[in-house]
């Protein structure tokens, strides 16, 4: 239910940051911190999505450290790719920019986690059905 939630409200918080950096930003920042703000809203919505999915998934397996990794990941991934993405936005700092991989890299990894549970969980069922 943790990831249900936190998908939730990743989800919540992006449409906000969607409709406000279309109808509130385009005036005050640039045209190429708005693509940077808006790229940061895209990978949050995604990402809120893939909770929402790691929280369905881990209904079927709730002991899967696998599943419980790649949503801890991908909320982190979150708050650092997205949210460094929106500060860079507002505050122009280009160090900022800096953090952005990091949260990169947890997304590819929370997605490698649920790509190895998958291919686990497809094994064990071929296995079992035979």
């Amino acid at each position: 239910m943790r990831f249900l939630l936190l998908g939730a409200l990743s989800a919540l918080i992006g449409v906000g940051m969607g409709a406000f950096g279309a109808h509130g930003l385009k005036a005050v920042i640039s045209p190429e911190m708005l693509a940077v703000y808006q790229t940061g809203v895209t990978y949050q919505m995604y990402h809120a999505l893939g909770l929402i999915g790691v929280a369905l998934i881990n209904r079927q397996a709730p002991d899967s450290k696998l599943l419980h990794w790649a949503g801890r990941l991908m909320f982190t991934g979150i708050l650092l790719f997205s949210g460094s993405l929106y500060l860079l936005a507002f505050l122009n700092l280009k160090w900022l920019g800096m953090i952005t991989p990091i949260g990169g890299v947890c997304f590819l990894t929370a997605w490698l986690l649920i790509t190895i549970f998958a291919a686990k969980n497809i094994r064990a069922s071929d296995h079992h059905n035979r």
